[in-house]
């Protein structure tokens, strides 16, 4: 909830300024401006920053997503793009201001104040244009940034004549969780082998899920959520992939899969879970899902105990009278009592399958 107080303290600050100025034009219509113990600076300031703070009440949450839509935006660029994006803005903002001090002065207030904040509006503009737009000079005519813009590539942000982001439509930088994947646990495993890039995100709202969980009366209940705790904490410990935590909520919304959903359209985040409903609601909701017992399926061999295989024994196994064959993917294929048919093509019965680092093996017996 930090950031919410620190966007009502700005309603504050803006609405208090801006009654400063205002106010006193109003106590002068209704006749109170010599009254000192109502139009002074103190009570003006408060009067605003009050109307301000009541409005940031019900509006305050528009405010914040539209923080985090910059927020994510700016996210999404390269450190080249900011930076050069951030110095052409600048020096336009400093030609603007060069040019509008004497208009300034005049007593015309369109001369003095309209005029010279569209002007430092248009030369912002152009700055960051003139910036972004021609980023492969800036980096021929800056060595050192060739190598800040090579990791931008590699991730396939790319930028036209027209400067038209071109991002891959697949990665997404937040992964959210949700409780079913906490519980679960598997993703501990992966987030070991390395193989989820981008950051982890857990919304609040899951976390007091599992907190809710830890807490009930009953066993199996307390048990999964304690798990998903565990999980959690594990999760904190790593170092592969960065662990954060989201402190908002959806208050007009009750479920959690729904809160969930929300969040990944927000932040343009890809959902992981293993929840079969919630995976089939998403899909029509133009949200990315990582389902882990889809991955679970994709990952399961092919090749079954009982089935059989047409292979060609090549070579002599480690054990008495076995023999080795492999197939067309490069496993091995290990065949009791195959050593007397080297060189000749057999067809064998998978008895079982071993799943190893270096790969997987087949064991089989002639038919």
């Amino acid at each position: 909830m930090m950031r919410k107080r620190i966007i009502q303290l700005a309603y504050i600050i803006l609405g208090g300024a801006l009654t400063i100025n205002a106010l006193p034009l109003l106590w002068r219509v209704i006749g109170v401006q010599n009254d000192l113990w109502l139009n002074n600076v103190v009570v003006n300031f408060l009067i605003g920053g009050l109307i301000s703070f009541i409005i940031s009440i019900p509006t305050w949450r528009y405010v914040d997503n539209g923080i985090r839509e910059i927020e994510n935006f700016l996210n999404r660029q390269s450190p080249l793009m900011l930076l050069v994006g951030s110095l052409g803005t600048l020096i336009g903002l400093a030609l603007a201001v060069f040019i509008t001090t004497p208009l300034q002065r005049m007593d015309s207030v369109l001369m003095s104040s309209v005029i010279p904040v569209l002007i430092m509006l248009l030369f912002g503009y152009l700055g960051f244009r003139l910036g972004t737009t021609r980023i492969d000079e800036w980096r021929n005519l800056i060595p050192s940034l060739n190598n800040m813009s090579r990791l931008t590539k590699i991730r396939g942000h790319k930028k036209d004549d027209d400067s038209v982001e071109q991002n891959e439509e697949n990665y997404h930088h937040y992964k959210i969780l949700d409780t079913n994947i906490l519980i679960d646990g598997r993703i501990l495993d992966i987030v070991k082998t390395g193989f989820i890039e981008g950051t982890l995100l857990v919304p609040n709202f899951v976390l007091y899920e599992l907190q809710y969980l830890a807490d009930k009366g009953e066993e199996i209940k307390r048990v999964r959520g304690r798990r998903g705790l565990d999980v959690l904490n594990e999760l904190r410990e790593q170092t592969a992939v960065p662990l954060e935590m989201w402190e908002g909520d959806y208050k007009n919304i009750k479920e959690v899969d729904e809160k969930l959903i929300q969040l990944a359209k927000d932040l343009d985040g890809a959902l992981v879970t293993n929840d079969f409903n919630l995976n089939k609601v998403t899909q029509f909701q133009s949200v990315q899902v990582l389902n882990l017992n889809a991955l679970a399926g994709a990952l399961r061999p092919s090749i079954k105990v009982g089935d059989h295989l047409t292979v060609t024994l090549v070579k002599n196994g480690t054990e008495r009278q076995q023999a080795v064959a492999y197939l067309d993917d490069g496993t091995m294929v290990v065949v009791e009592d195959g050593r007397d048919k080297l060189q000749k093509k057999v067809t064998v019965e998978v008895t079982s399958a071993l799943q190893t680092d270096a790969g997987r093996m087949i064991f089989a017996k002639l038919v």
